[in-house]
């Protein structure tokens, strides 16, 4: 996803604002302080930027910055190429014929998506996902109800 106007953004509100008008999944990215389980974040401690990844309750210092905008700069670069940025999930079914049939209502729409399986409930009983990018979303967000069945 690039920026509308070309310039990288410099500050984290900038950096948070950016992600919201692209559509981003900001489930694995804590920009200006939203709460996450697992992923990378800013953090600013003592005057120090730094950017870390969080796991299961431990944090991590992946990288220290002097300043906003270097951090700033170097989130951008990641999240810009990070394929999961991009993506929502509409579909999680066990049922394999309604993530195909979600598959073929997004094709007809013309919205790019993919599918992947995943052992939810072990090797032999698959989870069928189907994630479409950026803002996508907006048009397809009737469809989670429909085809997100599994919990």
């Amino acid at each position: 996803m690039k920026n509308d106007n070309g310039n990288i953004p410099k500050t984290e509100k900038e950096l948070e604002e950016w992600m919201k008008a692209n559509c981003a999944n900001f489930n694995s990215y804590s920009i200006n302080g939203n709460a996450i389980y697992e992923g990378f974040g800013i953090e600013i401690i003592g005057g120090t930027f730094i950017w870390y990844y969080t796991e299961r309750g431990q944090k991590d210092t992946i990288k220290t910055f002097t300043s906003e905008q270097d951090i700033i700069e170097h989130a951008y670069i990641q999240i810009q190429s990070d394929k999961w940025a991009w993506t929502h999930c509409i579909g999680f079914t066990s049922d394999k014929a309604k993530s195909e049939e979600l598959c073929s209502i997004l094709t007809e729409m013309d919205i790019e998506h993919f599918q992947d399986e995943i052992p939810y409930y072990g090797i032999n009983h698959p989870v069928y996902r189907v994630f479409v990018l950026g803002c996508d979303i907006k048009k397809t967000i009737h469809l989670k109800e429909r085809f997100q069945t599994e919990k």
